[in-house]
């Protein structure tokens, strides 16, 4: 409750001081709009590159006229609070994975559907196509928000201790996952012990062998030095690596139509960036781990289609809670490769 009070004590002192900027006009006697950006992310991501790069492009394109300042490592809440400060206008922006925003569009538990991609452009492809994006866009929109882009940091891969010798290394293997129902029903069907855990915890985790591996992107196993715990990765790639940015529906209403208009400009031109950036991130973070000594196996074809196999209770249960039209637009490119 304390620390509750301290960061809402924090975010109060934050939007006064965004207020004080907006009321004062810049050099060139123009008006200087200071909003905030919240992140849960750490580190040179893509995550907090993506809104950086949002960020300078609302400035750049409105000559100075709207600025917005990132906040990264949690600093203005967990990933569930700033959903909900966000809804409310406190927060305008946040830029997050598409898992905890389930709890509030439990629709989106579609992008966890495990095993359906074999490669990140057929997402991207897909993630471009503009009827599947209006799918999504009024789905955040009835829950309060506004899907502005969705960019990925590839795929989430696994770390463990143990070689990798097959789908049956993995089983038992006590792995840290997020708190998502679906992550756990996957590796449930792998056959490991799936244990939720905040990310802030698992290199202590995997220090005390509370947990005997983990999965995220590649660029998070290097920021958060995951490497020094573990030995092996195995790019399962059971689901690709999303981040949404988004802002409040409330907040962008009361803005004109030509800062509506910078905003969402602004927030295509960062994702495209982001794509290549993403691949870039990845590549470095591969040969870094490499050289760290850290040995990264592949799983054949044969394998990737028994985890997909392994996976179908999964798919049920994501059909059931998306609908079948949502789903099906979501797979069916993936399914047609």
């Amino acid at each position: 409750m304390k620390k509750r009070f301290k960061r809402l004590s924090f975010i109060a002192v934050l939007l006064c001081v965004c207020i004080c900027g907006t009321a004062c006009g810049n050099k060139d006697g123009g008006q200087t709009y200071a909003w905030p950006l919240a992140t849960c992310s750490s580190g040179e991501t893509v995550t907090n590159t993506f809104a950086q790069r949002f960020a300078d492009y609302v400035y750049e394109m409105s000559d100075g006229e709207m600025r917005i300042q990132v906040y990264t490592d949690s600093t203005l809440g967990t990933d569930t609070e700033l959903m909900e400060t966000c809804k409310d206008g406190d927060i305008p922006f946040v830029v997050q994975s598409p898992s905890p925003q389930v709890s509030y569009m439990p629709e989106l538990c579609v992008f966890d559907t495990p095993c359906c991609y074999t490669d990140i452009e057929t997402v991207r492809e897909n993630l471009s196509d503009d009827g599947l994006m209006q799918n999504f866009r009024d789905i955040y929109l009835e829950a309060g928000y506004q899907l502005l882009g969705i960019t990925d940091q590839g795929f989430r891969v696994m770390t463990m201790n143990g070689n990798y010798s097959g789908i049956d290394s993995i089983k038992g293997q006590k792995i840290r996952v997020m708190e998502n129902k679906y992550h756990i029903q996957y590796w449930k069907g792998i056959g490991a012990n799936p244990t939720p855990m905040t990310f802030s915890e698992v290199y202590i985790g995997l220090q005390q062998g509370t947990i005997d591996a983990q999965e995220n992107a590649y660029t998070l196993i290097v920021t958060a030095k995951l490497y020094e715990q573990q030995q092996n990765l195995i790019e399962t790639n059971a689901v690709p690596d999303l981040v949404t940015l988004i802002v409040s529906d409330v907040f962008m209403n009361k803005l004109s139509e030509k800062q509506q208009e910078i905003i969402r400009e602004a927030a295509a031109k960062a994702q495209q960036d982001s794509y290549e950036i993403s691949d870039q991130k990845k590549e470095e973070a591969r040969d870094f781990l490499e050289k760290e000594g850290m040995k990264i196996v592949t799983p054949s074809e044969k394998e990737f289609e028994e985890m997909k196999k392994l996976s179908q209770p999964v798919w049920d249960s994501v059909r059931e809670q998306c609908g079948d039209k949502l789903f099906d637009a979501y797979t069916a490119i993936a399914e047609e490769k």
